[in-house]
């Protein structure tokens, strides 16, 4: 029995099999329709093949081999949220919330129903139980998927998730229960349908990536697009036209082939910001004044650069008002396509998010964005050095600090003029290695993968999306040290992702794919210039995934 077609029953059971305190079904097969009965609609939609009752040998085996299957990857992520199964082409994460105690994460997922919002929650931000699927396109529904969108808490104390519709248009879905499992659609959905090609109202706005929110007694939803607008209700299902989400445009945004996409408004400190994607570029960020309104941007800043893959932000407020984001990372060994394939992924999965990032500014009104502090609790087998002294030119391998789902944290004196580059993910003879370089020249941090895997298979992009072939082995972002300020490195590895956090200031995200299992070497290089590495300590961290 095909794995992949006879795993969505085998969650189902799993699931319900522990509530279950009904008299035991005489047989296997009344046990299983029971099961599903249960339930209550989540298996709408699929073929007559996918709701065949299959016998729990037959899952249970294919269970196995689907675990046994991913475990054999050797670039899936261990702390990392990934997609439990299956493809996450796109992957954006979605209407995540504080609710009842809990945190929740929405994510799209694809089956031959199409997208859907898959669904897991947590108590710490890094351990995710995973629920049946929340949100998908029912066989009378207008619409024909679930894309991007957002929670929030309305007047009467529920949570409505706002989202686009394919094929229809934004629509809303509601729950009030207490594992956010259950939801309603609106009986008027979509609540703006797309406009017609041509018609007038095309002209004004795009029922496209909404974000909504409650404010005083006022409900608001931005609507992405290529021209993204604003709309307003008193009730959910009543929405009207305001105008222009922006009042003007930031200049280093190219607005030729930018669109602003999964749009996220939220208070940081004294300001406003919005989280955003352009297809072209990928994750963005505005800081701003949100009055009469209209965003007010004041600065804008990248958090993808050509050659990167961060893409579709998302974030929330957690229980301690701190302001969480994660992003969708592409995967560079899939494909690009926006459909359900019935030819699974080579590992049986795809789709992965960054790390949980802490978004703040400081005193000076700068982004800062740092770690969630609690992964240090995932921190096991300490290695330390201190005080390496580095002439130009100089190299020092750090044997016992390597491997492939770590984290590595170092503090180092820079020269003025002067480049720092530490090799990660290394082979040790020069076969594969992804160079992190710090320029204290050009004020930028850079991660070179042009030699990252021997896997010819794997091609990177300059363009997140839209890419036309354009190949790069390169991502540069910006980074200035401040007078006598220490550079501050951490740096994430686990398996396929790397995330680097510079001064609490900075943070660019890659995907890499080594294949050679001695891979994991480290080595610090003073490239130009000297300097002194005054403390670096890595350690292992501890898996969070099942598997």
């Amino acid at each position: 029995m095909h794995i992949f077609r006879v795993i969505i029953m085998l969650q189902i059971f799993f699931y319900n099999i522990s509530c279950d305190n009904n008299k035991p079904a005489t047989t296997e097969n009344e046990q299983l329709q029971k099961i599903i009965k249960r339930h209550k609609g989540h298996y709408d939609g699929y073929s007559v093949f996918k709701k065949k009752k299959f016998s729990l040998r037959d899952l249970i085996d294919a269970s196995r081999q689907l675990r046994e299957l991913q475990i054999s990857d050797p670039h899936r992520p261990t702390y990392h949220f990934v997609n439990p199964e299956g493809r996450g082409m796109p992957f954006d994460p979605n209407g995540s919330i504080y609710w009842n105690g809990k945190y929740h994460m929405f994510y799209i997922y694809q089956d031959e129903r199409g997208h859907n919002y898959g669904h897991a929650s947590s108590k710490d931000l890094l351990h995710w139980h995973y629920h049946t699927t929340a949100l998908f396109p029912g066989p009378n529904d207008p619409d024909k998927g679930i894309f991007s969108g957002n929670a929030f808490i309305t007047r009467e104390g529920k949570v409505a998730m706002i989202y686009h519709g394919v094929g229809a248009g934004n629509s809303i879905a509601i729950s009030d229960d207490k594992e956010l499992i259950h939801w309603e659609k609106l009986k008027n959905n979509p609540i703006i349908p797309e406009p017609e090609k041509g018609s007038k109202e095309s002209e004004l706005y795009s029922s496209w990536d909404p974000h909504g929110w409650l404010e005083n007694d006022t409900y608001y939803a931005i609507f992405g697009g290529k021209v993204p607008t604003l709309f307003k209700a008193k009730e959910l299902d009543k929405w009207e036209y305001v105008g222009p989400f922006l009042s003007s445009e930031m200049p280093d945004v190219d607005v030729e082939v930018e669109d602003l996409s999964c749009p996220d408004l939220f208070q940081l400190g004294d300001k406003h910001a919005v989280l955003s994607i352009s297809h072209s570029h990928g994750a963005r960020i505005y800081i701003g004044e949100w009055k009469n309104e209209q965003f007010h941007p004041e600065s804008h800043q990248r958090m993808n650069w050509l050659g990167g893959t961060a893409f579709a932000p998302e974030s929330m407020e957690d229980a301690q008002g701190r302001r969480i984001m994660w992003a969708w990372v592409l995967d560079r060994r899939e494909v690009l396509h926006l459909r359900y394939d019935d030819d699974p992924p080579k590992f049986g999965w795809t789709g992965t998010l960054t790390l949980p990032r802490v978004l703040s500014l400081d005193g000076d009104g700068i982004l800062n964005i740092n770690p969630l502090p609690e992964l240090a609790n995932l921190r096991i087998n300490e290695r330390q050095d201190s005080f390496i002294d580095l002439n130009e030119g100089d190299s020092q391998i750090l044997n016992e600090m390597g491997g492939d789902a770590i984290e590595i944290k170092a503090s180092i004196n820079l020269a003025k003029s002067s480049i720092f580059s530490i090799k990660v993910l290394s082979s040790g003879d020069g076969k594969e290695e992804t160079t992190i370089k710090v320029n204290n020249i050009d004020n930028n941090i850079e991660i070179d993968f042009a030699n990252s895997s021997l896997d010819s298979s794997v091609k990177h992009f300059k363009r997140t999306m839209g890419h036309k072939e354009m190949i790069a082995t390169k991502q540069i972002a910006p980074f200035k040290l401040k007078n006598d300020e220490l550079l501050e490195l951490q740096i994430f590895i686990d398996k396929s992702i790397i995330e680097v956090f510079a001064n609490g200031r900075q943070c660019i995200t890659q995907r890499v794919y080594p294949i050679l299992s001695e891979s994991k070497g480290i080595e610090v290089i003073a490239e130009k210039g000297s300097m002194m590495i005054e403390s670096i300590k890595s350690w292992d961290i501890v898996p969070t995934n099942h598997w």
